[in-house]
């Protein structure tokens, strides 16, 4: 029958009260109950077990009666239906007064309906006050009773009734008023509860505190009154006051989130989803998410109020996603700009770096910073110049005080002599998925890739050479603790040991004296790499890093694209700094594994020769055994100051004068 409104729709519904009586009385046969087909709500839980937040269709956790205290249950009953124990799913008594006062009014004022008929509606049918709906309603009631205990319908009500707030179920309730699990709740905090469900937002206790108060009053009152509970315990629980939680329950890590329910949506049915009950066990650390959180708070909070930023970090060894940052307020803006596209500038350098030591460079082979140019095949000519008011030094550099200095022309001329395929071929193996032309520039970041993609990149080096798949899921569980699904890490090896960890070592120079990022050791004192990027005209500020247990890119930019007037090290380098500080506070220092082929030798930055005593400018440099210099420098000796050529090479550098040398200072009284 269609439901329709009005004095009439009314008068039928009291003739359905006849129709209960007599369904009541007849006893006919009747058909098996359907299955109910129960919303539940699916939880995201960190790494650690910890609740992220929750996708429901009806914030609902479904728990065994063992979770429900049995103040919830007497609570209830005492308020809704004190004869539940005594009726057999009809309580004739409230029926007939309800008939009695509906026919005075000839209008529907009082209902009737027992717990387990408010059971039979939820479960099955809908909210509509027809005849039809009635007649089913009191068939669903008899089959409720007689296929279930008394305490299994109290316990299915508890889990279906709605108490306000958008929490259905006592669990969902627990947790958004007192955040905590049902089976914690106390007897004063259970009457509160059983105080909602006549009417959720009237007794509102965010709006209404003291109505509430006074309704919960009334449910202890009823419960002593029914010997459920004694009078001290009802008048101790009535001097409560009415604590309940903050109202504000902000999302945690809503971008993260938002592509957690991306990936689940490519293997679920949206529907499973958000009614399916499932907990979805996910990469996050929300003690590092809430690190990252901060670290981008702190240092915009001084910047333009429409600077974004993004942050993403990776566990190197595992691919786990532990932390994501999209944005400043996801209220604002629901744009992940962690997983879109940026130029990189700089930060790209490291590719380029990486594929010269793979190919037979070395960190003291030495290039030319001066004017250059390239005709590019369009006719146009290419001039790469370094920033500031000297473009070019006019001077050599060797490889990795070129990176250490982050030097434009050195990479570009590299780039050329080894042909920019290979970075393309290297970034690609390293985790770079976005297609990258093989451009002259292409050190330079002048093709766009996203935050993940360069954490991802950056951990293959911190993972000596293996690359690791980002994993944001790590595993799917159904209500019966079923595994749908689970993802396992997935490593590959495509860099020697040697070569990941001489361009790691080369990346520690960007954090030190002369570096480009020297003022992040002001905040993390841990072995640390990593590189700046500043795009031309200062439109977007980075900086990727790891150390040996983590690897995370923070960019920073507007999403219009005007310039960020400040370079990489400047702004995104203190976002990454005062994270991995965050981060890894309880976390063991360690080292960077060195490989045993691996020698260290101090080098002349002048001439990339083994240094001496006399050399002004010297750098300690990390070689594969047998490939470092052999040859010493001795442009900066003085005059009276000379080496034999049959002297070993092997000897430390710096660790003294040759035997004849010191003699001859001895006999012409020389220091």
């Amino acid at each position: 029958m269609r439901g329709f409104n009005g004095p009439a729709a009314n008068r039928l519904l009291l003739v359905g009260y006849l129709l209960v009586f007599m369904i009541v009385l007849s006893g006919c046969g009747l058909p098996p109950l359907p299955k109910p087909q129960i919303p539940e709500t699916t939880i995201l839980l960190d790494i650690n077990g910890r609740e992220i937040g929750a996708l429901f269709e009806e914030n609902r956790i479904v728990v065994s009666g063992e979770q429900i205290p049995d103040s919830m249950r007497k609570a209830i009953v005492a308020v809704e239906d004190e004869r539940f124990y005594r009726h057999q799913g009809f309580d004739l008594l409230g029926i007939a007064r309800a008939l009695y006062r509906n026919i005075r009014a000839w209008d529907i004022v009082e209902g009737g309906s027992t717990l387990t008929q408010q059971l039979a509606k939820n479960l099955y049918l809908t909210q509509k006050r027809t005849l039809s709906r009635k007649i089913k309603e009191a068939l669903l009631t008899v089959q409720l009773e007689r296929t279930y205990t008394k305490t299994e319908i109290l316990d299915m009500y508890l889990n279906q009734v709605y108490f306000g707030q958008g929490a259905y179920g006592v669990e969902a309730a627990a947790r958004r008023y007192f955040n905590k699990s049902a089976r914690d709740l106390t007897l004063w905090e259970s009457a509160m509860l059983a105080a909602l469900p006549r009417a959720p937002s009237y007794y509102d206790p965010y709006k209404r505190p003291e109505v509430v108060k006074k309704r919960r009053d009334f449910v202890l009152g009823k419960m002593a009154e029914l010997n459920f509970i004694s009078d001290k315990q009802k008048e101790f629980a009535q001097r409560q006051p009415l604590v309940v939680a903050p109202r504000e329950n902000k999302q945690q890590a809503p971008y993260f989130v938002q592509e957690v329910i991306k990936r689940l949506t490519e293997r679920f049915p949206e529907e499973f989803i958000y009614r399916g009950g499932l907990k979805v066990y996910t990469s996050l650390d929300l003690d590092m998410q809430h690190a990252a959180e901060r670290a981008v708070a702190e240092v915009l909070s001084s910047q333009d109020p429409e600077l974004e930023a993004a942050l993403v970090a990776i566990d190197n060894k595992t691919g786990y996603v532990k932390a994501l940052v999209g944005g400043r307020d996801f209220n604002k803006s629901q744009f992940n700009r962690a997983l879109t596209p940026h130029q990189p500038g700089s930060a790209m350098k490291p590719f380029l770096y990486t594929a010269a030591i793979d190919r037979g460079y070395t960190q003291a082979s030495m290039i030319k910073c001066e004017p250059v140019e390239y005709k590019l095949p369009g006719g146009e000519t290419y001039k790469p110049g370094d920033y500031g008011d000297t473009p070019y030094h006019y001077r050599n550099f060797t490889l990795k005080e070129a990176l250490q200095r982050s030097d434009n022309v050195v990479a570009v001329r590299l780039n050329n002599f080894m042909g920019p395929q290979a970075m393309v071929e290297t970034a690609k193996e390293m985790g770079i998925e976005t297609r990258l032309r093989p451009y002259l520039s292409l050190p330079l970041g002048t093709i766009e890739v996203t935050p993940l993609e360069m954490a991802r990149a950056y951990a293959t080096l911190a993972n000596q050479g293996i690359k690791v798949e980002p994993i944001f899921i790590v595993k799917v569980v159904d209500e019966n603790g079923n595994i749908l699904l689970e993802n396992r890490p997935q490593r590959e090896v495509v860099l020697s040991k040697s070569t990941a960890y001489i361009v790691m070592d080369m990346m520690q120079s960007v954090l030190q004296p002369g570096g480009t990022a020297v003022n992040i050791r002001r905040y993390i004192s841990r072995p640390a790499a990593g590189k700046t990027g500043t795009t031309n005209e200062f439109r977007d500020a980075w900086f990727a890093g790891f150390t040996p247990e983590l690897s995370a890119a923070v960019y920073v930019g507007f999403d219009d694209k005007r310039p960020v007037w400040i370079p990489g090290g400047i702004v995104a380098g203190p976002i990454w700094g005062k994270f991995m500080a965050g981060a890894l506070k309880n976390v063991p220092v360690t080292s960077f594994p060195v490989p045993q082929n691996i020698v260290k030798v101090k080098i002349c930055l002048d001439s990339g020769l083994r240094a001496t005593e006399y050399c002004p400018r010297v750098m300690t440099m990390s070689f594969v055994r047998g490939t470092e210099p052999q040859e010493w420098d001795t442009s900066h000796n003085p005059p009276w100051s000379w080496r034999e050529e049959s002297e070993p090479d092997d000897r430390e550098p710096g660790a003294g004068l040759p035997w004849k040398e010191l003699l001859d200072r001895i006999i012409n009284g020389r220091p």
